[in-house]
């Protein structure tokens, strides 16, 4: 459905070969001991695929937001916490991409496997409002001085650098901010706690804490005052797309399992298999066309974002919320198909059960896509 050319079609095969070498075997423990999937990026790097969306003239493969979606569908049916690391790294890069004469370095780093990137904007005091901190940059002898609160952070003890919000000095309303370049040896930077949750358990998302960290203009990732138009119109549609992405290969992860567990499985008394019921096989059918729709859509929105339309935001405000609420039906449906076996964790099916709950309530969580959708309908402001 994604539709790629040859040059494309062969950087997802690639990206499929190293999910099943070392992304998938790692899912297990990562899930279970919430820690972070280090082999996992460790593995991309090495394979050129933190460079993924880093041009060709810093050493990266240069591909768009369609060969991403495709990658971080299939990291996602292997491993949905590396998707999400990965997904907050293109993120990173795409911000670093909007400035390359002041982030050469980062993104040559990126290409190398050197350089994992990650974003910090929610902060305590607007909670999921991610787009509107509460934190003020100081100015002081030539520099600004950033103290704030971030809160979960992905990869906050592991990124090497972090793109930070903040409203600039004498800022007179929400969206007068500034994105910085915040490296992670810099002076004041603080990871306040752990990441233990439900799902996504590998993302290391955490509390990150700074203290009159001190940058220049050079770390300036946005113009000043400038930062929210960067966040809507260089970010959101490549954190949008990539986060439905990763419900899609959520989904398609569950229809696979339900589909193996039916087909390979059998009433032994009765002589048949699990697949001769026709309920089962009315739900792995409901899943698979569910998964099918929620895939279609997000490459019609990618077409929409490059070819732009009129309708190409709220387009990009549906996907995730599509692709979320998708991701819950579908493995909500495996559950039910599969029984003790998936309820009991014999099946891995669970897992992304567990996984597909965290991007409702990820910001732009799906009732704020929901409302923004409807104003965007109603001839309203989104804020």
């Amino acid at each position: 459905m994604y539709r790629l050319d040859s040059e494309q079609q062969t950087v997802v095969d690639k990206i499929r070969e190293i999910a099943d070498q070392h992304i998938g075997p790692n899912a297990d423990q990562v899930d279970t001991e919430g820690v972070f999937p280090e082999a996992s990026i460790e593995a991309l790097g090495r394979e050129g695929f933190l460079g993924l969306t880093v041009a060709p003239e810093f050493g990266g493969m240069g591909q768009g937001v369609r060969v991403a979606c495709a990658v971080l569908d299939e990291v996602a049916q292997r491993c949905a916490s590396t998707g999400m690391v990965y997904l907050m790294h293109l993120c990173g890069v795409a911000c670093y991409s909007a400035v390359p004469d002041k982030t050469a370095d980062q993104l040559r780093a990126a290409a190398r496997g050197d350089h994992l990137s990650t974003l910090a904007w929610s902060e305590r005091g607007s909670r999921s409002h991610f787009w509107a901190p509460v934190s003020e940059a100081v100015s002081q002898n030539g520099h600004v001085m950033i103290s704030a609160e971030k809160s979960w952070v992905t990869s906050a003890s592991y990124a090497n650098g972090y793109v930070a919000s903040t409203r600039r000095p004498g800022a007179d309303s929400f969206d007068d901010t500034t994105l910085y370049l915040i490296l992670r040896e810099d002076e004041g930077l603080d990871v306040a706690g752990s990441w233990t949750a439900l799902g996504l358990r590998g993302n290391a998302s955490a509390p990150m804490r700074l203290e009159e960290v001190a940058v220049g203009e050079d770390r300036e990732l946005s113009a000043p005052g400038k930062g929210f138009e960067t966040m809507l119109g260089v970010v959101l549609p490549v954190f949008q797309l990539g986060n439905a992405a990763i419900g899609v290969g959520i989904a398609e992860a569950a229809t696979q399992i339900t589909q193996r567990h039916i087909t390979g499985n059998r009433f032994e008394h009765q002589n048949s298999r699990l697949a001769d019921l026709p309920n089962l096989r009315a739900r792995l059918a409901q899943m698979r066309i569910e998964t099918d729709r929620a895939r279609a859509h997000l490459a019609g929105v990618i077409d929409a974002v490059e070819n732009p339309v009129p309708e190409t935001m709220l387009l990009v405000l549906e996907v995730k919320a599509a692709a979320s609420e998708t991701a819950i039906q579908v493995t909500d449906i495996g559950m039910r198909a599969c029984g003790g076996a998936a309820f009991s964790k014999h099946l891995g099916l669970e897992r992304y059960f567990r996984d597909s709950r965290a991007a409702v309530v990820m910001a732009p969580t799906t009732d704020h896509a929901y409302d923004f959708i409807g104003r965007a309908m109603c001839g309203m402001g989104l804020f």
